[in-house]
């Protein structure tokens, strides 16, 4: 194919980002992270170069959280692993395009993690997960500079004129003469926008001490409400403390109806998620019929969620069905290949959590299959802010969501999206609970790096 790329240099910078209220989930508090970007230069067919770029927070605590040496040890080999996968990607010397690389280079990423962990003197292995995490940027620099070589949406390459191979060189037979495109739509103006609601968050201004930023941005959840429209919830409740998440959720619920009746919204949805805390799926079955007792409309609001206990899914081999019959349960944690995804739908799941800190690459195959079997998707993030948050919003706008997009680093990385935001400023204020996409446009995953200036130490 003459827009086929040829990967000649690939660069990382890094960059440590301060979280302005600190993120509780599951069992953690995140107060800072390590924030990559990666840039890619590439050369097609035609003899075009181009440069593209792709972020993401290389947050460890998520994607590696029981690292035995600890959150410092796991942070420093995950940014070890992005320089080395940046050096294992640039030596791929074919024409090809950026997800036949991905794919071809998918058997080598647990290799280079055995030989970043073994250089450390390391015996625990760098968990898949972490590994997609490392890669993601590098991907999707690598679809963004593809754009920009062909001067295209790089979403308008992902059909049969660009592509050598259709779905079924990942999906099998029954993907014969399909292709990412035709699981994709044009992206709307508007995308729905799920705000975080953390373990430690406040949920009126009455909690606000003088502890708290005087940054002009929102502290409690009311305040929220009232700033943006907040109307798509993301509840994180502790998964071990039944009478703990049934109090929150409610109460919640009955701030959430309260605060938009102000601004005459009288649609509200939620979402629910544990990470991984709860012993078994049964204590969601008893959580939510105790919710639907308390708050009928609240429960008919929920809209799924998330994977209840452990991302080990072969350990216990744990069944959802009983809780995805009364609400759609999508694995998250636990999803990191396509072979995940295949136990995830022997075990009972309803679907599956995508995110852009999970390849792009892979996410637009595995979307191609919850898609054509009418299976639940939905896309959340990593509190990804700049250009990973630009990232996120064009997939999730050009797939079938549940509703929306995850959006939380409005709330806790704010300054690590400020200039992002004087080109983007729908993006990263919401209007009514949602995102304007309106200037998400023009070539590659359509950031418009040049006009949002952002330099790097290059020394």
């Amino acid at each position: 194919m003459q827009t086929d790329i040829r990967v000649l240099e690939l660069q990382p910078f890094f960059t440590r980002e301060r979280a302005r209220v600190p993120l509780k989930f599951g069992g953690v508090v995140m107060e800072e992270v390590l924030y990559c970007h990666v840039r890619a230069t590439v050369e097609n067919r035609a003899g075009v170069r181009a440069q593209g770029w792709g972020a993401i927070p290389l947050s460890d605590i998520w994607a590696w959280p029981l690292c035995n040496a600890g959150h410092e040890t796991a942070e420093r080999l995950m940014r070890a692993y992005v320089v080395q996968w940046c050096r294992h990607v640039s030596d791929f010397n074919e024409l090809a395009h950026p997800i036949d690389i991905f794919w071809q280079l998918e058997p080598h990423r647990m290799e280079v993690a055995r030989q970043v962990c073994a250089e450390e003197q390391l015996t625990d292995e760098m968990p898949r997960m972490a590994t997609l995490v490392c890669a993601s940027p590098i991907d999707a620099a690598l679809h963004d500079a593809f754009g920009n070589a062909a001067a295209s949406d790089v979403y308008a390459l992902y059909g049969r004129t660009h592509m050598q191979h259709d779905l079924s060189r990942w999906l099998g037979p029954a993907f014969v003469g399909r292709f990412i495109s035709d699981y994709l739509k044009p992206l709307p103006e508007w995308v729905d926008a799920f705000h975080l609601v953390g373990g430690l968050d406040k949920l009126t201004a009455t909690e606000i001490t003088d502890d708290d930023p005087r940054d002009g941005l929102p502290v409690s959840l009311d305040q929220w409400i009232a700033f943006e429209g907040v109307r798509c919830l993301k509840v994180k409740l502790r998964g071990n403390d039944l009478a703990w998440d049934l109090d929150r959720l409610v109460a919640i619920a009955k701030l959430a109806r309260q605060e938009n009746a102000k601004l005459g919204n009288d649609e509200i949805w939620y979402t629910a998620d544990t990470n991984e805390m709860c012993d078994s799926p049964q204590y969601m079955v008893e959580l939510l019929k105790k919710f639907q007792e308390t708050d009928q409309q609240a429960f008919d609001s929920l809209l799924y969620l998330e994977q209840p206990c452990e991302r080990d899914l072969r350990r216990r081999m744990l069944d959802v069905r009983e809780l995805a019959a009364i609400k759609p349960v999508i694995v998250d944690e636990a999803l990191a290949s396509l072979e995940d995804l295949d136990l995830a739908l022997e075990l009972g799941y309803s679907g599956a959590a995508l995110k852009s800190c999970k390849c792009q690459s892979e996410e637009l195959v595995i979307a191609a299959r919850l898609s054509e079997n009418g299976l639940a998707l939905a896309v959340q993030d990593l509190t990804n802010p700049g250009i990973a948050l630009l990232h996120s919003v064009g997939l999730a706008g050009r797939l079938n969501t549940i509703r929306g997009v995850e959006s939380n680093s409005r709330q806790f990385l704010p300054d690590a999206s400020m200039l992002e935001k004087k080109v983007h400023p729908g993006v990263y204020r919401l209007t009514n609970g949602r995102i304007n996409t309106s200037t998400i446009r023009g070539s590659g995953l359509g950031y418009r790096w040049d006009e949002i200036g952002r330099t790097f130490d290059e020394t």
